[in-house]
């Protein structure tokens, strides 16, 4: 006689997998909605006070874009957790197309933000300080460069 004990049996733990797919793909979700939210706010916020430069658009853009790729992990995460229990050929290889594509999309997107990031950090630097040669804030200075 061979005993088996089952913690769950699988049409239990397929339904209980199911709720967890149901609640991380919700979080997902709110996580990209609270970030669109967030954005638009954040740009009706600029365009009334009159900051229309790209700086402040990029800078919105880039948060959207992390919203962005955490909720599709998230979503990704659900992908997973739904082949987690006995899956067919069919749900692997729909697996397999889906998180290629959600890969995909967040390795562009990370990769616009590091542009993004990038480009304001230029824009950031090469705004004038000081001149050379002076104290900030001061304007006064020897005319000599500080060792460092």
């Amino acid at each position: 006689m061979i005993l088996s004990w089952e913690l769950l049996p699988e049409p239990d733990l397929r339904e209980a997998i199911g709720v967890l797919v149901r609640v991380v793909e919700t979080a997902g979700a709110l996580i990209i909605f609270v970030g669109a939210c967030w954005a638009f706010g954040r740009f009706i916020a600029a365009v009334v006070r009159g900051r229309g430069r790209a700086e402040g658009f990029n800078r919105i853009r880039l948060t959207l874009g992390r919203f962005l790729v955490l909720g599709l992990e998230f979503q990704l995460a659900g992908d997973v957790l739904r082949t987690a229990v006995a899956p067919s050929f069919t749900e692997i290889g729909q697996l397999a197309a889906i998180a290629a594509i959600r890969t995909a999309l967040n390795y562009f997107l990370s990769r616009e933000i590091a542009q993004e990031r990038a480009e304001i950090e230029r824009e950031t630097e090469a705004e004038p300080g000081p001149p050379a040669g002076t104290e900030a804030g001061t304007g006064t200075g020897t005319g000599r460069r500080k060792a460092p």
